[in-house]
């Protein structure tokens, strides 16, 4: 129980700290699945299980009704279940999907039917000028309404962590192994997703030298994070270059040209 209440509350901060601050990206599998990790006392699992997912949810962004699935749900399912069970992580995570993508239409249910019909409330208190009553309110069912959503990570770790092994134990081992390519396959459809939003023309040429810089080259990550940053300043200083070229007016040398005329007719 102690550990579902935890993986409750890494996923409460993320869920419920994304929305308070402003969209600050608490919700983000990087930041929920080390902090699980972190309250599992497991920070190395969760790291792993975070990067993982973050390839996955990269360029997925849930906006009104264009959604898919909850990442931070997705996260703390994920890392619990792979600490608890030793399971290797790209089996985990397709399991735990769809988990997060009825997560998400749960999150959506509870803001519909549960803290929509309190809108009204908010225009009385409004119109009688109770301005410590509106934020009480508002303070109140933002915790009530991401405190049910934890209760989704608290029952399925509490009550379904043996069953999920039961069944992963009981599973064939050749549709393991389907799971596990099939988890491998994820984070580069999410890559995909994310190109597919930001790819430019003028810009292809860097992804094509990062892919080969990977593939053929080895060259480690930190090292491509290097050139990159050290292509992105020499591209900024050679734009700056160019803004204050267009700047500047044209000078014509009027001077060598008269020399040149009086020599000319001396």
């Amino acid at each position: 129980m102690l550990n579902a209440f935890f993986v409750a509350v890494a996923v409460f901060v993320g869920v419920a700290g994304h929305e308070l601050f402003g969209m600050v990206m608490l919700s983000r599998p990087i930041v929920v699945a080390p902090l699980t990790g972190l309250l599992l006392g497991d920070v190395q699992t969760g790291l792993l299980v975070g990067a993982s997912l973050e390839s996955i949810f990269m360029g997925v962004v849930n906006v009104g009704i264009s959604s898919t699935a909850e990442p931070a749900l997705a996260a703390g399912l994920a890392t619990a279940f792979t600490i608890q069970m030793g399971g290797n992580v790209g089996t985990i995570i397709p399991i735990v999907f769809p988990l997060a993508v009825l997560g998400l239409q749960f999150m959506n249910f509870i803001f519909s039917f549960v803290i929509g019909p309190f809108a009204p409330k908010f225009e009385q208190l409004a119109l009688e000028g109770k301005d410590k009553s509106i934020t009480a309110l508002h303070f109140g069912l933002w915790a009530l309404h991401y405190g049910l959503y934890a209760l989704i990570p608290f029952f399925a770790v509490w009550l379904g962590s043996d069953v999920v092994q039961t069944i992963l134990q009981s599973i064939p081992k050749v549709i393991m192994n389907g799971l596990t390519v099939a988890g491998n396959m994820l984070p580069a459809v999410g890559m995909a997703m994310l190109l597919q939003m930001l790819w430019d023309k003028k810009i292809g040429i860097y992804f094509i030298f990062g892919f080969v810089a990977v593939a053929y080259l080895k060259l480690p990550l930190i090292a491509i994070a290097v050139l990159g940053v050290v292509i992105a300043f020499v591209t900024a200083q050679r734009d700056m270059q160019l803004k204050d070229m267009m700047a500047k007016p044209a000078v014509v040398n009027t001077t060598a040209n008269d020399s040149e005329e009086e020599d000319f007719f001396a």
